[in-house]
């Protein structure tokens, strides 16, 4: 696949190093000589110097055959703008990256697509979505929801309390067989190995297990696993970004109580302005003594998103020390987000990681309409869409040629999510939720073709 990335900053860089390792074509267009000299240095891919608004620069990198151009440079402008040129210059579908998220809610009603923009992406949006998930399964260190729900993905560490400890998968079946949920993933505690699970793996205690679940799973989960749905109500944001901005007015909109501290006098006014149902408090997050003032011990959740790292993962440790029950911090470093489980910090969440995510599913080969990659494994998860044509199509999961490092967690027939066993026919306009290993993907993808 031919793709034009329009941007080499952190996004842009990521994706490029991602799309690089499947083999794809990739051209990376931005004119600050430095990030693509390092982009050059590092990947294998074709880089060239200048403006992705300029046609010449788009005709230079042969847009016209290109099959995909995702805009990702720091300027939503530009983004939009190069979608548009490149569109009509003759590529096939394009992605903008943008900041103002009243594009996306109103996307149908403006009709970017006549414009020659095929998705908007907003990474803002992202985190925000991806951090009110994480709240409403609280006892959860990574969800994302299928067709509305349909079908859920949770990831939870086991403890010596989780039911099935010690016991194989298909021991657990057997005990439970009402369950509406499937073991998809795991990595035992202490090393970096994801394992697809089969009949025989067995859950051991610190294991990262990821569940795919029904409706009604959820519950079922929170009781087999031995953890505490807790209500989280009170929430302290620490940062007032455009992603803590966004988050409280999403949090405050679900009737969540609000704090926000911001550390700029100025903003923290505005944010006032902007968030009538938040409390928003002007001082330094990183002081203790402000924290206690403002009952930190009180809150059911901490989420940590100013512009550092650090600063980020520091303060959620101490929200963790002060017992708070839920602890979310924003991290830019890829390296600190494999740690987050080690490091006692419920969750990171990462912009660029969830900007992948959703462009990925565009590069996808087969009828892929979402994807994600597992938190801190080597594993992905895809939602095709049965076509008549599919070798799927018509056969038992049983029946079907299926690569040992993957694995089918979920159906969605008619809107209904369904837990499919062996004996499940798979009939044309299925959506089927697949776990899989880096390995099995193309093979896979020709499945689903």
């Amino acid at each position: 696949m031919k793709i034009i990335i329009a941007g080499a900053g952190e996004v842009g860089f990521h994706l490029a190093k991602l799309l690089s390792f499947e083999s794809q074509d990739i051209t990376l267009i931005d004119p600050d000589k430095e990030s693509l000299s390092y982009a050059n240095s590092h990947l294998d891919i074709r880089v060239i110097k200048g403006d992705a608004t300029s046609i010449n620069i788009l005709k230079e990198s042969r847009v016209d055959t290109a099959d995909l151009l995702i805009g990702v440079t720091s300027s939503e402008t530009t983004n939009i703008t190069v979608c548009v040129l490149a569109k009509q210059l003759g590529v096939k579908r394009t992605i903008a990256r943008i900041s103002n998220t009243e594009f996306i809610e109103n996307k149908d009603e403006l009709g970017f697509i006549k414009f020659g923009i095929d998705e908007l992406i907003s990474p803002v949006a992202l985190a925000s979505s991806e951090i009110e998930l994480l709240l409403n399964q609280s006892a959860f260190n990574d969800s994302y929801e299928f067709e509305e729900g349909a079908l859920t993905m949770v990831g939870t560490s086991l403890s010596s309390e989780a039911q099935f400890v010690g016991k194989s998968v298909r021991e657990a079946a057997q005990i439970f067989p009402e369950l509406h949920f499937m073991p998809i993933a795991i990595q035992r505690s202490g090393t970096q190995y994801t394992l697809i699970p089969r009949g025989d793996t067995q859950f051991k205690e610190g294991d990262q297990v990821y569940f795919v679940t029904s409706k009604g799973g959820v519950d079922e989960l929170y009781k087999l696993t031995g953890k505490v749905k807790e209500q989280i109500k009170n929430v302290m944001i620490l940062g007032g970004s455009r992603i803590g901005k966004k988050t409280a007015e999403d949090l405050c909109a679900h009737k969540f109580r609000v704090k926000l501290i911001e550390k700029d006098k100025d903003k923290a006014f505005d944010l006032a302005d902007d968030l009538p149902n938040a409390l928003v408090i002007n001082g330094d997050g990183r002081n203790v003594e402000l924290l206690e003032e403002e009952n930190i011990h009180d809150m059911d959740a901490f989420i940590s998103v100013t512009g550092n790292s650090e600063t980020n993962i520091m303060s959620c440790l101490m929200a963790k020390s002060k017992s708070v029950p839920k602890t979310i911090a924003l991290v830019e470093n890829m390296d600190y987000f494999q740690l987050s489980h080690s490091i006692g910090i419920d969750t990171l969440i990462n912009k660029k990681l969830l900007a992948a995510n959703t462009i990925f599913r565009f590069i996808r080969r087969g009828d892929v309409v979402a994807m994600t990659k597992l938190n801190n494994m080597n594993a992905e998860l895809l939602e095709f869409i049965v076509k008549p044509s599919s070798e799927v199509c018509n056969n038992a999961i049983i029946d079907l040629d299926f690569p040992r490092s993957a694995i089918i967690g979920g159906v969605i027939r008619d809107g209904k999510g369904i837990i499919a066993l062996g004996d499940f026919y798979i009939r044309p306009g299925d959506r089927i939720v697949v776990c899989c290993l880096p390995r099995s993907i193309k093979k896979i993808e020709k499945m689903f073709l």
